[in-house]
């Protein structure tokens, strides 16, 4: 598993780059706020982290300037329906805090402006992140949030409402987001046996039901 690459820089552009290590060049995916970050080409001794994804029919390298957008990537390409060129799309959009602040404030119309993502989808990502930022212990620390500062996420479980208001909640949620009250009714079935007590944790287990077919 390739992580990280030092070397020349040999092209740098918004949506890629190109590193020399001991002869051999490596092109890497990335988002245009790690292209802003790195040196010039021409620059040597350049550090960049990597992640390597492996298909049936390619290889695909990706880098990044910080360990926080590495980790965020991964999280993203984690969520059902995102792939890589969506998952650098909106890191190229938001930098790790500017995204931890729209996912800690719920704004959708800031997650709608990515390319690629529309009202629907928006919500569904804030729904997903608030989801793995909560449990990320890691991931809240290294994008400057705490389960104890204003704005941070609520952790799993913390003043969870009573399960026929989250089930209220989370069906008007669901709604709102184009889904049918028969979908809606399906896909929260068995979600208090599942240990899904809050709205979070019962919109991300009701959204993984649905899947990315919508």
């Amino acid at each position: 598993m390739i992580v990280q690459l030092t070397g020349t820089l040999i092209e740098v552009l918004p949506s890629h780059i190109v590193i020399d290590v001991n002869g051999v060049g490596y092109e890497l995916g990335c988002s245009s706020t790690t292209a802003a970050a790195l040196p010039q080409a021409g620059a040597a001794g350049v550090t960049v982290l990597a992640r390597l994804i492996v298909r049936e029919d390619a290889q695909e390298l990706y880098g990044f300037a910080t360990r926080e957008e590495r980790e965020l990537f991964d999280q993203l390409r984690a969520i059902s329906g995102v792939g890589p060129k969506l998952a650098l799309a909106v890191l190229s959009t938001f930098t790790a805090d500017q995204l931890a602040t729209v996912v800690a404030t719920e704004d959708a119309a800031r997650m709608a402006k990515v390319p690629g993502v529309g009202k629907k989808k928006a919500s569904r990502l804030l729904v997903e992140l608030s989801d793995i930022f909560s449990k990320n212990t890691e991931l809240r620390g290294l994008v400057g949030l705490s389960a104890t500062a204003p704005g941070a996420l609520p952790l799993a479980g913390a003043g969870a409402s009573s399960l026929a208001s989250v089930d209220s909640e989370a069906t008007e949620a669901l709604l709102s987001m184009g889904f049918t009250p028969q979908e809606c009714e399906l896909a929260l079935e068995g979600h208090e046996a599942a240990g899904a007590a809050t709205i979070e944790a019962t919109l991300a287990f009701a959204l993984k039901r649905l899947g990315s077919g919508r």
